[in-house]
C-alpha cells in the first residue's frame, strides 16, 4: 500500500544518509528503508534481530508476496543482488585491526555470502528449493526474473520464486562517490541538467508460474512475464557503448522471445540513471526501437538499488498496468539534447498499459531486458 501511495503520488523518497559517515562524500543522500520498517522481521522469527538488513528485507519481501499465494512452493529460487551482506563484511574486516577479538565475527562472517539472505527467508517458510544468485551488477535482478520465466517456459520448473534485493553499505556508496557518479542533488534522469545518480536500498518478490497452473489454482494472474532478453556490449569497465547497442539488443531479443513488436510497446520503465553516459545510450536504444512508448525512470523516486533494481522496477510496471498508471519521472525540467523520448513528467498519466518493457543496465556492459504483459486469453 505504501509503494503504490508513493508511485501514484509521485513522492521523492529520497533522504540525507543516516547508518554512516557521508561528510567527505560529494553525495549525502539515498533511497533509504525506514528501520521502523523492517522492525516487523522480528515478530516472524527471533532470529531476525542478529540478521543483516539485507535478510530482514528478503525476509518480509517473500513473506508479502506469499500473502497472494499461500499454498506456493518453489521447485527453485533464482535472486539477484550484487552485494549481499556487504555492510557485514566491512564490520568483520574493520574488527581484524582491532585489539581484541569481536564476539560478532562470527555472526559478520556467517551473514557475508550474497546467497545468505536468500537462504534465511527460504529457511524461515520451510523452502528445500534450490538457490541460483545472479551477480552481474545492476542487471541481475532483470536477469533473475527472465531466467526464472525462462525456467519455466522450458519446461524445468512449475514454480518459481524470484525477484532481488540490496541494502545500502559504505563502501558501495563511497565507491560509486569516488567515481563522480553520485548526485549532490537531485537525481533527474534524462533530465538535460543531470547531474548523477541517487543510491538506494531494498527488495522485491515474485511468484512465477505457468499460466495453466495459475489458472488451475483459480488465483489471480496479476500479470505475465512474456519475453527476455540479454546482451554485453563488452565496451568499458563502468561504461555503456555510446550507440546504444547493448540495450538496444537486449531489448530487441526480449521482444523477439515475446513475440511482439517494438510498436505494441505501451510504456518502459527505463534503467535511467540519471548519468549522462546511461542515459544517452538507452535513449537512443529506445528511440530506434520503441519511439512511441511513454518513458519513465523512477530512480528519481527511491534511488538506484543496483542488484535489486530491475526486481522492484518489474514489481512498479506490475502495480501500474493493474493499478491503471504510469509512473513519474521526478525532476525532469528539459529534454536532453538530440533525444526525444515521450518521457511520463514528474506527474503520473492515467492509463493502463497492457505490454511494458523493463530495462536494466549494468557495469560492464551487462543489458537485460523483461516484456510484462496483461494475461493473454
Amino acid at each position: 500500500a505504501a509503494t503504490i501511495t508513493s508511485l501514484r503520488g509521485a513522492r521523492d523518497c529520497v533522504s540525507p544518509i543516516t547508518t554512516f559517515d557521508v561528510s567527505r562524500c560529494q553525495s549525502k543522500t539515498a533511497g533509504q528503508v525506514p528501520s521502523a520498517w523492517l522492525e516487523p522481521a522480528s515478530s516472524l522469527t527471533r532470529h531476525a534481530r542478529w540478521w543483516n538488513s539485507a535478510s530482514q528485507m528478503m525476509l518480509l519481501a517473500t513473506a508479502e508476496a506469499l500473502e497472494q499465494r499461500r499454498d506456493f512452493a518453489p521447485d527453485v529460487a533464482v535472486i539477484g543482488t550484487t552485494s549481499g551482506g556487504m555492510a557485514f563484511g566491512e564490520a568483520f574486516f574493520r574488527s581484524l585491526g582491532q585489539p581484541a577479538s569481536n564476539r560478532e565475527a562470527a555472526r559478520w562472517v556467517f551473514g557475508y555470502p550474497p546467497q545468505r539472505p536468500t537462504l534465511d527467508a527460504l529457511q524461515h517458510f520451510g523452502f528445500e528449493a534450490p538457490v541460483r544468485t545472479f551477480s552481474n551488477a545492476c542487471a541481475s535482478g532483470t536477469n533473475a526474473i527472465g531466467h526464472a520465466a525462462a525456467l519455466i517456459r522450458s519446461g524445468q520448473a512449475d514454480r518459481v520464486l524470484c525477484g532481488g534485493y540490496d541494502a545500502l553499505c559504505e563502501l558501495v556508496f563511497a565507491g560509486f562517490d569516488a567515481l563522480r557518479a553520485s548526485t549532490g542533488s537531485k537525481c533527474r534522469p534524462f533530465d538535460r541538467d543531470r547531474t548523477g545518480l541517487a543510491l538506494g536500498e531494498g527488495a522485491a518478490i515474485l511468484l512465477l508460474e505457468s499460466v495453466a497452473s495459475a489458472r488451475a489454482a483459480d488465483i489471480p494472474i496479476l500479470a505475465e512475464i512474456t519475453g527476455y532478453g540479454a546482451s554485453t556490449d563488452n565496451h568499458h569497465l563502468t561504461q555503456p557503448n555510446p550507440d546504444g547497442s547493448g540495450p538496444r539488443r537486449a531489448m530487441e531479443n526480449a521482444l523477439a522471445s515475446a513475440g511482439r513488436h517494438g510498436s505494441e510497446v505501451d510504456y518502459i520503465n527505463a534503467h535511467g540513471t540519471a548519468t549522462p553516459f546511461n542515459d544517452a545510450c538507452e535513449a537512443r536504444a529506445i528511440a530506434d526501437i520503441c519511439p512511441q512508448a511513454a518513458v519513465s525512470s523512477t530512480k528519481g523516486q527511491m534511488g538506484h538499488s543496483l542488484g535489486a533494481a530491475g526486481a522492484i522496477e518489474a514489481a512498479f510496471c506490475i502495480l501500474a498496468m493493474n493499478e491503471e498508471f504510469l509512473p513519474a519521472n521526478l525532476h525532469y525540467q528539459a529534454p536532453d539534447v538530440g533525444t526525444a523520448l515521450d518521457i511520463v513528467a514528474n506527474t503520473i498519466r492515467a492509463t493502463r498499459p497492457t505490454c511494458v518493457l523493463s530495462n536494466s543496465l549494468g557495469f560492464g556492459g551487462a543489458n537485460a531486458t523483461v516484456v510484462i504483459e496483461t494475461c493473454r486469453p
